[in-house]
């Protein structure tokens, strides 16, 4: 199985870290690890771990303080054999939203941004439609549109790349955006792109998902939020939730709860990232809740 996905990632500062690290299963790795944290003038606040005994993976979430040298942590962390990333808080992860016509998901981020909520700085929201803009500025958010169609839909994205990276953004956060990135776009940002989507897939996949559930008589909706990989709505789960539907429901009510669930999901899969919480192996991910 492929090792977890983990790549350096550190804020300048001392105080309170939180460490995500993998390795493969071996007695003694978190004596090692909380040794190294306690020899640099640290102390450990919380530790969550998991030892998978089908692939020999382990993993570990640890949240510590008062490390007074950083390099020499990072020196023996780095000796261990093992994947690690380390956060220093000093500042907010940043953070940029992209959306189309639907406004319900990224009216719920920023206003979760805007009370504090997320732990993040949303840099600006784009979009290829205007339909979000003055929720963003009701907010204080910047907003950039870049209008799509098939002939201008890489040039584009192009735009949209560049804006990104000269923001240093390290999160990426689809918040129903109708449009399927491109393979550049993911390699840019591999890793750190969620995106969310009902829970029908792939059993009612393209157009009005929500009427032919209907028509099908489903008893059971959801929403599922997951990073985006080469294979279209098929990367690692972070989150997931449902929702009874009955005899009762019209597609209208369907798509409301539907839209109740997407918002509440997309949420937490983007917090859980921005706290750290989540690690990608091979398909499935490890979240520490």
């Amino acid at each position: 199985m492929a090792s977890i996905q983990l790549s350096g990632l550190a804020v300048p500062g001392i105080g309170v870290a939180r460490l995500l690290m993998s390795c493969d299963d071996r007695r003694g790795v978190i004596a090692a690890v909380t040794t190294a944290v306690a020899d640099t003038g640290g102390n450990v606040l919380d530790a969550d771990q998991h030892a998978d005994p089908e692939d020999g993976r382990f993993s570990m979430r640890l949240v510590f303080e008062g490390v007074k040298d950083r390099a020499k942590l990072e020196g023996i962390l780095s000796s261990m054999n093992i994947g690690y990333r380390v956060r220093w808080e000093g500042s907010l992860p940043r953070v940029a939203i992209l959306c189309s016509k639907q406004t319900h998901c990224v009216a719920d981020l920023l206003w979760r941004a805007s009370i504090g909520e997320l732990p993040a700085e949303v840099t600006r929201v784009v979009s290829n439609h205007s339909d979000a803009q003055g929720l963003a500025e009701s907010f204080g958010f910047g907003f950039d549109v870049f209008p799509v169609t098939a002939e201008t839909k890489l040039a584009q994205e192009g735009k949209i790349i560049e804006l990104l990276e000269e923001d240093g953004v390290e999160l990426v956060v689809l918040a129903r955006y109708m449009q399927v990135v491109s393979p550049e776009f993911i390699e840019r940002f591999g890793g750190r792109v969620i995106n969310i989507h009902h829970s029908f897939l792939p059993a009612f996949a393209g157009a009005r998902p929500y009427h032919r559930a209907f028509d099908r008589g489903v008893k059971l909706i959801g929403a599922t939020a997951h990073y985006v990989t080469q294979e279209l709505d098929e990367g690692p789960i972070i989150a997931q939730q449902t929702a009874h539907v009955s005899h009762r429901d019209s597609v209208e009510d369907m798509i409301r709860k539907g839209r109740d669930l997407e918002r509440v999901v997309l949420a937490s899969a983007v917090r859980m990232h921005l706290e750290d919480r989540v690690l990608v192996d091979g398909c499935r991910t490890v979240v520490f809740e």
